[in-house]
């Protein structure tokens, strides 16, 4: 390899899988890779899995049930990581919560059956099952660049404390969020909504403790009737606190309505409040103005909670998330691009490696306090397959929130659930890709889903 000023690049590693981001996708490729009998190495730059699970504190887990709410269609990797928390007290079952609860920040339409969790629980529980499938997971380790021969990838190069690092694999599998992998591998890409000019905004996350679960819960009650929508706003939870506040000089943010979700422990709330305009997640200038002003806004919310509303007078910061929430940034071009007509109408292609039900959910689309949210037709859709395979390049595949979807469609599937059974699938066909001697286009797909139904994915 070549020399830099900055010293030799090492080639120590190979792998058969390469996974780049621990994310809800990510942790779930390898995992699922490993499983299947390759060798697996997963680069993450931060210090645990988890992602938007974990360092973004993003709460809870959206639904991973049918319109309906009858069926769990969303299993697999994702069930069997639930089932992990349960049994140690980390989470609470989807099947035992329910729409129009402090759950839900007491929001009826998509969120029923949605799993509130605790992100240090997460942390531990991926660990686990990382080291338990055999996968050499490097923490604290950045992705630099992509190594191709021709249009074929052959690696990447990484950067951590110890220098550069050239990790030879055979199927790399982009799990970044925002798509790193495959935008430096030339591969076509739309940020945000290049329609409208807009990205959704993002929030900085935060967890309170000690609240008073019994008298929030009665300020609502006595309030529910007053839950209303308006020129594209929701007034919901605790709507009426708030303008009182502003009334008195006590909020300047751009919302009208709390987001607080209860936590498995009931003094315990995650709350997703704060709105960050105009952030660039692929930027690192974007995302410090982001951050700082993202604390700030958790401050204020604070201050507010403690005066203003019935339950909040003596509640404590648990922490504040070490990542800002991001909910869109790149959406990587791939053989097909997932479109909103195709949720909204209940399309299933043939070649779908996952069922879902989550709502259209678009942020701040006709202003700050916005909120979009439109229910799909029928009892769920399908993500082909082919949304995972990006365009242009060979061995490549994408999963989680980058994946090859148009702005709307991405709204719907950005969430957890779906990204985890993205990345599931994406590790299960990269291994077989591997064992077979086959580019990932080669894949048979009635192989694949055989594949995942037998590893307890719901296909219908």
């Amino acid at each position: 390899m070549n020399q830099y000023d900055w010293g030799p690049i090492r080639e120590e590693l190979s792998a058969d899988v390469i996974v780049v981001g621990g994310g809800p996708a990510g942790m779930c490729a390898a995992i699922a890779a490993a499983r299947e009998g390759v060798q697996v190495v997963l680069v993450e730059q931060g210090g645990s899995c988890g992602g938007m699970a974990t360092q973004g504190m993003v709460g809870p887990f959206m639904t991973c049930y049918d319109r309906k709410g009858e069926t769990m269609i969303i299993r697999g990797l994702f069930e069997e990581i639930v089932d992990r928390m349960v049994e140690r007290g980390y989470a609470i079952h989807p099947s035992g919560v329910h729409a129009g609860t402090g759950f839900t920040s007491w929001i009826v339409l998509g969120h029923d059956h949605v799993t509130p969790y605790e992100p240090e629980g997460l942390k531990l529980v991926i660990d686990e099952m990382l080291e338990e499938a055999g996968v050499y997971i490097l923490y604290h380790t950045s992705f630099l660049q992509p190594v191709l021969e021709v249009n074929t990838l052959t690696g990447i190069l990484v950067s951590s404390k110890r220098g550069l690092d050239f990790i030879r694999g055979k199927v790399v599998i982009d799990c970044t969020g925002d798509g790193d992998v495959a935008v430096r591998s030339g591969v076509p890409y739309e940020m945000g909504n290049e329609e409208l000019g807009l990205i959704q905004p993002a929030t900085m996350f935060f967890h309170i403790c000690n609240a008073d679960e019994a008298a929030m819960e009665a300020d609502i009650q006595a309030n529910l009737h007053n839950f209303y929508r308006k020129d594209g706003v929701n007034y919901r939870s605790f709507h009426w606190r708030v303008s009182e506040a502003r009334e008195k000089g006590d909020w300047n943010l751009k919302r009208v309505s709390l987001g607080l979700f209860r936590m498995p422990k009931p003094d315990e709330w995650c709350v997703n409040t704060s709105r960050l305009m105009g952030v660039d997640s692929t930027d690192n200038e974007s995302l410090t103005r982001a951050e700082i002003d993202g604390r700030r806004q958790a401050e204020h919310i604070m201050h507010f909670l403690r005066k203003y509303v019935p339950g909040c007078e003596n509640i404590k910061l648990k922490a504040t998330a070490s990542h800002v929430g991001i909910r869109e940034s790149r959406h990587i071009r791939g053989d097909y691009r997932l479109t909103a007509e195709d949720l909204l109408s209940g399309t299933v292609p043939q070649d779908s490696i996952l069922l879902a039900a989550n709502s259209v959910d678009v942020h701040g689309r006709f202003g700050p306090t916005s909120n979009e949210y439109v229910a799909i037709g029928g009892d769920y859709y399908g993500v082909p397959y082919r949304s995972l395979i990006a365009s242009g390049v060979e061995q490549l595949l994408i999963a989680g929130r980058c994946v090859s979807a148009d702005s709307t469609a991405a709204g719907a599937i950005r969430v957890m659930p779906p990204c985890m059974a993205m990345g599931q699938a994406a590790g299960t066909a990269a291994a077989m890709a591997v064992k077979e001697k086959l580019t990932v286009r080669e894949v048979d797909i009635h192989t694949l889903r055989q594949t995942l139904r037998e590893r307890n994915v719901y296909l219908g």
